[in-house]
């Protein structure tokens, strides 16, 4: 039996439970070493975690997954349930729809229909670009063009100015940043999946997903500590041992430590001195994404299309990645009814990582300035919507807004971040797992390759492989 105060001990320890540092975490369990996970919200998942409201099930984060129903799909994540042997239930679909200045442009996973959709918006000369643009992008970039930016490539085959656009929101939707800075590897990746993957959304949410990486972890011996909020690692003789938690105790780790927090609270978590000053200084001064405002509804369905579609994009101008321009939307009702009162659609509404901090900064979340703030930067997503379901105030029955204080208080995030924001065409590549404290490993959206649920899921095998090696 343990006692209060007495050290817990592991062979590893982990600092989140973002699906990155849930891959690891379960990866080193089912290696067979002893593994535990400090979690420091009530609910695993980090921006993934779902949470419930008056019989609506929201999400917090990701709701678009490719490639979870295709055996032998080349989706990380898929890879990785189907090595755990474990199984998410999805309900595939085909087609999203994106409202663009220009109008509707309905895309999906049927590549003739596509083109054909591509093509009401460009030349027969533009098309000519894109499909031989298309084709090059599917083809595995030589290794020294790995970390270029997708700009690179986009800048010798595209000319046509909507096409250029266009490549700046596929980048922005999957990094947070533009073809510049979003690297020509991630986007390999997403050309070369785009008709190959299903696109599917799983049953429960992206808490199903969540959910299957803890029972991973766990039926390999692994410990998922909740409401355990880590105040700093603990080292010794050099080297990372452990963590003390904030309530008290300590958890030791004869392996090593992963960290799934961002580069930023990380940092706050390494005493001084541990590691060299020059290593701090860069962490600290990372580039960051901006971060995000969500707008979670409860809705009357009644006399809505059975075609009203899951996911909608909504670009209120083509500045791409300027404040509050891009706002997702995501109806998972209409594909889980499971998750809505009956007759009642749950949506997530959010701008993603485009909603500044500062706007908020020094906000109290319990002031009449924040209620007020709040009212008004969410009306770009309410606008949003109203693309979609033009009188979605009216059906309205519970509205909750998350802002950048949201996501720094329950996710623990640095300033609400979306994530890091290493710039390809600045020749800035995402760090690896390893640090320069021995035994001190990350894993997450700071890390190598990236932002993303794919780019987390690769970073935590990576840190796995990294302590395992």
């Amino acid at each position: 039996m343990t006692r209060a105060g007495d050290p817990i001990e592991t062979d590893v320890a982990v600092i989140g439970s973002g699906i990155g540092g849930l891959t690891c975490a379960a990866l080193l369990a089912r290696s067979g070493l002893s593994v535990t996970v400090c979690e420091s919200h009530i609910t695993p998942g980090g921006a993934a975690h779902g949470f419930e409201r008056d019989g609506y099930c929201f999400e917090s984060g990701p709701s678009f997954f490719t490639g979870l129903s295709v055996e032998g799909s080349a989706n990380p994540l898929a890879q990785l349930l189907a090595q755990l042997d474990e199984r998410v239930e999805c309900v595939s679909y085909d087609s999203w729809n994106f409202h663009l200045p220009e109008g509707l442009f309905v895309t999906g996973t049927d590549e003739d229909r596509f083109h054909a959709e591509l093509a009401r918006f460009v030349s027969d000369r533009a098309m000519e670009e894109w499909l031989r643009f298309e084709d090059r992008m599917k083809k595995p970039p030589a290794p020294e063009d790995l970390n270029k930016p997708f700009a690179w490539l986009v800048d010798q085959e595209i000319r046509d100015p909507f096409l250029r656009r266009f490549c700046d929101l596929d980048a922005f939707s999957l990094s947070g940043m533009d073809a510049g800075g979003t690297p020509l590897a991630e986007m390999h990746f997403m050309f070369k999946e785009r008709f190959q993957a299903s696109v599917d959304y799983p049953l429960g949410g992206s808490q199903a997903v969540v959910d299957a990486l803890v029972r991973a972890l766990e039926k390999h011996g692994g410990r998922l500590l909740l409401g355990t909020h880590v105040d700093s690692v603990i080292v010794e003789q050099g080297r990372a041992a452990g963590l003390a938690l904030r309530r008290g105790g300590e958890l030791r780790a004869r392996r090593a430590v992963v960290s799934n927090a961002t580069v930023w609270d990380t940092q706050k978590l390494i005493p001084a001195g541990a590691v060299p000053e020059a290593y701090r200084r860069e962490s600290e001064a990372a580039p960051q994404c901006e971060s995000i405002l969500h707008l979670h509804l409860g809705i009357d369905a009644a006399g809505l299309s059975e075609e009203l579609g899951i996911h909608h994009v909504v670009l209120e101008s083509w500045d791409v990645t300027a404040p509050q321009n891009m706002c997702n939307i995501c109806i998972p009702s209409t594909l889980d009814p499971s998750l809505a009162p009956s007759g009642r659609h749950v949506v997530h509404a959010y701008t993603a990582g485009n909603e500044p901090y500062e706007v908020w900064e020094g906000l109290h979340h319990k002031s009449d300035a924040y209620r007020d703030l709040k009212e008004e930067r969410a009306q770009v997503l309410w606008r949003a919507m109203e693309k979609v379901i033009p009188d979605v105030r009216e059906r309205t029955e519970l509205a909750l807004v998350g802002t950048p204080l949201t996501q720094e208080r329950f996710l623990r995030r640095h300033r609400g971040t979306y994530g890091a924001a290493y710039r390809a065409d600045e020749g800035r590549a995402f760090p690896g797992a390893a640090t320069p404290l021995p035994g001190l490993f990350c894993c997450g959206d700071s890390n190598m390759p990236g932002v993303g649920v794919p780019a987390v899921v690769v970073s935590g095998m990576m840190a796995a492989g990294a302590v395992g090696s």
